[in-house]
């Protein structure tokens, strides 16, 4: 860590210097506020923290505010602490406004105060670099995120990745488990090797063992030449097994030599072949449930599942929606040459959604509204038109978004969004004669968030049961 210490009293800053030093940092001392500005313009990536004085002498034209101020514009990652020997309130409200870290008087800075800000300053640093870090490496591999849980999902990808250890990946459909595999197979020592996916539901159970374990000439009826199985392809790389909880039971048993003795023996051969593949896993099932009911075997959940990632659903990590949404529309945007955009209400729209097949589902719907919708600003209407299938038959209004009840310059966008939400469930409870369980089919939201709304809005599913009988 390079500490750049500005102060145009020398023996203060050489003072400052050695104590930095003494600390285990390096330092680097200037006496002029323009010195400051010239030295960042060239070596702004060498310095970690700045230590910069406000008041300079009678013939300087930069005072330190004017330093905070460029440092803010041009180097805002740079973390700035003010040390000043005329401290006042106003001054120190002044840097804090302008993005300063800390402000220490000179009159009260000590050694151990020194370093207790310095460390504190340069460990959130390294903390925001790392999750800055994180949040890279899961937008490559188009997983738009800066949710807490994720960022930990995300360091887990680069710890388990850079081991050899097998990895099951867990989370509901949509959620984006075959992206993380292949994230993880990226930070791996593998990722110059394959990377071969097993679609587990797609392979037909007689044509199992001759997939993925390949098999030799003759060895059934249409085997007219030997073929690698999938495993051979994979070989020094990386094997994903997708939908693993879809294995049926009597196969599951196939696996074991495999993973245990990393060898495998073509159909037909009585040879072994040697195997040097890394396992990752993945299933929306629950595993330990499919155990206890005896549909998985309890050894190959443990071969399989050396460390585990669980991806959170997209309804529990709302916050991200807006960003995953702008990522698709850069995406479409670059790929056809236009300049399309979303309206903050329609973003908002989707925010307040369910969202049961998660990003997927949610990047489904805003690729579909960017090639269909009839301008260039995607509203809610061309959102709530393709969620529902129809942008009239299952709206409580057609002119829902131009009805002026609807739409109140007194009310916030919330509040609207709040109203079409319960028009759009009295609606669909009217269709269903006040049957909840059907209205819930219809609005694709589980009954338990469907009875909480109605509760929410006050509104009396017994009623339209009611008037259906009337």
């Amino acid at each position: 860590m390079n500490i750049l210490i500005v102060d145009d009293n020398t023996d203060f800053a050489t003072t400052l210097s050695d104590l930095v030093r003494s600390f285990g940092f390096d330092s680097y001392v200037l006496n002029q506020p323009q010195e400051a500005i010239n030295y960042l313009d060239k070596f702004s990536r060498k310095v970690s923290c700045i230590l910069l004085d406000i008041e300079f002498g009678p013939g300087e034209e930069l005072n330190g505010i004017d330093v905070l101020e460029y440092c803010r514009r041009h180097f805002h990652s740079i973390p700035v602490i003010m040390i000043s020997g005329k401290g006042t309130i106003e001054t120190a409200v002044k840097a804090t406004k302008l993005g300063a870290v800390n402000f220490i008087e000179k009159s009260i800075l000590t050694a151990d105060k020194l370093r207790e800000v310095l460390c504190s300053v340069i460990d959130n640093v390294s903390t925001q670099g790392e999750a800055n870090e994180i949040r890279r490496l899961l937008r490559s591999h188009g997983l738009i995120t800066k949710n807490a849980a994720m960022l930990e999902l995300g360091d887990n990808i680069i710890r388990f990745g850079r081991t050899n250890l097998n990895v099951l990946i867990t989370g509901e459909t949509g959620t984006g488990k075959k992206l993380v595999a292949q994230a993880i197979h990226a930070v791996s020592k593998r990722n110059k090797s394959p990377f071969i996916t097993v679609d587990i539901p797609n392979i037909p159970r007689e044509l199992f063992q001759s997939e993925l374990f390949g098999h030799i000439k003759g060895a059934f009826s249409g085997a007219t030449e030997t073929k690698k199985g999938l495993f051979q392809q994979a070989n020094k790389g990386t094997i994903f097994l997708d939908e693993i909880g879809d294995l049926s039971l009597e196969l599951q048993s196939n696996l074991f030599i495999p993973i245990e003795d990393r060898t495998v023996r073509k159909v037909g051969s009585t040879e072994p072949e040697d195997l040097d593949v890394r396992f990752v896993s993945a299933t929306d099932r629950d595993l330990l449930g499919a155990i206890r009911d005896q549909k998985f075997r309890e050894q190959l959940y443990h071969r399989l599942r050396e460390c585990g990632i669980n991806i959170p659903p997209l309804r529990e990590r709302r916050d991200d929606i807006p960003d995953i949404v702008n990522y698709y529309i850069e995406r479409h945007n670059s790929d056809f040459g236009e300049t399309k955009d979303i309206a903050p209400s329609a973003i908002q729209y989707m925010m307040e959604q369910e969202w049961p097949g998660n990003v997927r589902e949610l990047s489904s719907v805003v690729r579909v509204a960017l090639q269909t919708a009839s301008s260039d600003k995607i509203e809610i209407s061309d959102i709530h038109k393709i969620m529902t299938g129809s942008a009239s038959d299952k709206l409580p209004n057609p002119a829902i978004f131009d009805n002026e009840a609807m739409i109140n310059s007194d009310r916030t966008l919330k509040e609207d969004l709040a109203e079409l939400d319960k028009l759009k469930i009295e609606a669909t409870l009217e269709k269903t004669g006040g049957n909840v369980s059907k209205a819930a089919a219809l609005l694709a939201i589980s009954r338990e968030t469907l009875h909480n709304k109605i509760r929410k809005y006050g509104i009396s599913a017994q009623s339209y049961r009611k008037n259906k009988q009337s």
